[in-house]
């Protein structure tokens, strides 16, 4: 594709190209459900979007700011940032089908 204004030539864009994800994790330390989220988040990201997600972990004790910015009543939540819309999955990611959903992947 060509840029009218520049003459510049840029890639196609490519719609079938799977979309990156930025994924927020909230945990309460080092907690039995909060490990257990940890573990199962990281295993079906390695599984299912290899080298297509970044995942932030945030202990709510260690950055109470961010969660009265995302408003947060319930931990672990998982909040979907990218791609849109957003989207908060609450527990311990433990039923694969259900995070899978809730993050859009087929």
């Amino acid at each position: 594709m060509q840029d009218l204004n520049t003459g510049n030539t840029f890639p196609d864009w490519d719609e079938e190209e799977e979309p990156h994800y930025s994924l927020r994790l909230f945990i309460t330390g080092a907690s039995p459900v909060s490990v257990r989220a940890v573990s199962n988040i990281k295993t079906i990201c390695e599984t299912y979007l290899p080298g297509r997600y970044e995942l932030e972990v945030v202990d709510i004790y260690q950055q109470p700011l961010l969660v009265e910015d995302e408003n947060i009543t319930a931990v672990p939540v998982l909040i979907k940032k990218f791609p849109l819309p957003r989207k908060k999955l609450v527990g311990d990611m433990s039923d694969t089908h259900k995070v899978l959903k809730g993050l859009g992947i087929r």
